[in-house]
């Protein structure tokens, strides 16, 4: 059976009610494919998760843009696994570039939290990715495979976790890695999982690539064999993402 095409939309640090109610009117009006052809995943910010998930219908999801990397406690400012669950928030996206970047998470900090946020139930976007500096230097898979094994060491069942290859230099820059550039990174990963966990980990898991997606550029990304669909910043927030959704069919097709 073929991989379910998988669509996240990371609002990151955006909007008001007006605006998070616009957004999700103009989603809630779109024409997508059905569930057993696209799963739709929006991630707004956590004040607005509630109205999000209430108001959104039934074929989208939610999920946190970050959660804490064990229980609750004394831990002003952060949210646990254990809240989200508590509030049926199905997804958490962990390890994102601002995060390791802005914040100095590290591989090792962003595997214990997705081991703890699967261990809680909940089901997890791993980001991994490399800076332009990275690149030009020719580690990326170094850089990759380090991300992901920080991963690995600590989780067991992959079932609940997609990967989100987001190449740093190109969010929110407008530059988006080739379709042949994101399908070589993709085909390596798969290599990597098959190599170090197991075939069937490689072959079931969804790889989806995050990096300046847009109406124009999804349809030919989304025909990468390796590529199973996308995590969208920017364009998420605007009515564009339902052509980003609707790239699934290329799949289908």
């Amino acid at each position: 059976m073929g991989r379910k095409f998988f669509v996240g939309g990371n609002w990151k640090c955006n909007g008001t009610s007006a605006e998070v109610k616009k957004i999700v009117e103009t989603l809630n009006a779109g024409q997508v494919p059905s569930t057993d052809v696209v799963e739709v995943v929006l991630s707004p910010p956590y004040v607005f998760l509630p109205v999000v998930k209430s108001s959104l219908k039934p074929d989208f999801q939610v999920a946190a843009q970050n959660c804490w990397v064990k229980k609750g406690g004394a831990y002003t400012g952060e949210i646990s696994a254990e809240m989200l669950v508590n509030l049926e928030v199905p997804w958490v996206i962990l390890g994102h570039s601002e995060r390791r970047a802005l914040l100095n998470e590290s591989n090792e900090f962003v595997g214990d939290k997705v081991a703890y946020a699967l261990s809680k139930g909940l089901k997890v976007i791993a980001c991994v990715g490399e800076t332009l500096e990275q690149r030009e230097a020719g580690t990326t898979m170094e850089v990759v495979a380090a991300q992901t094994k920080a991963i690995a060491d600590r989780v067991t069942d992959w079932t609940n976790v997609v990967i989100a290859y987001e190449p740093v230099w190109a969010i929110g820059t407008g530059k988006v890695a080739t379709p042949e550039q994101a399908q070589e990174v993709h085909c390596e990963l798969r290599k990597w999982l098959e190599a170090n966990i197991s075939p069937e980990v490689a072959s079931s898991t969804r790889i989806i690539y995050g990096g300046s997606v847009n109406g124009a550029n999804c349809k030919e990304l989304a025909a990468k064999p390796d590529v199973d669909g996308f995590l969208v910043g920017g364009a998420s927030l605007k009515p564009e993402f339902i052509d980003i959704i609707n790239s699934a069919t290329v799949k289908s097709a």
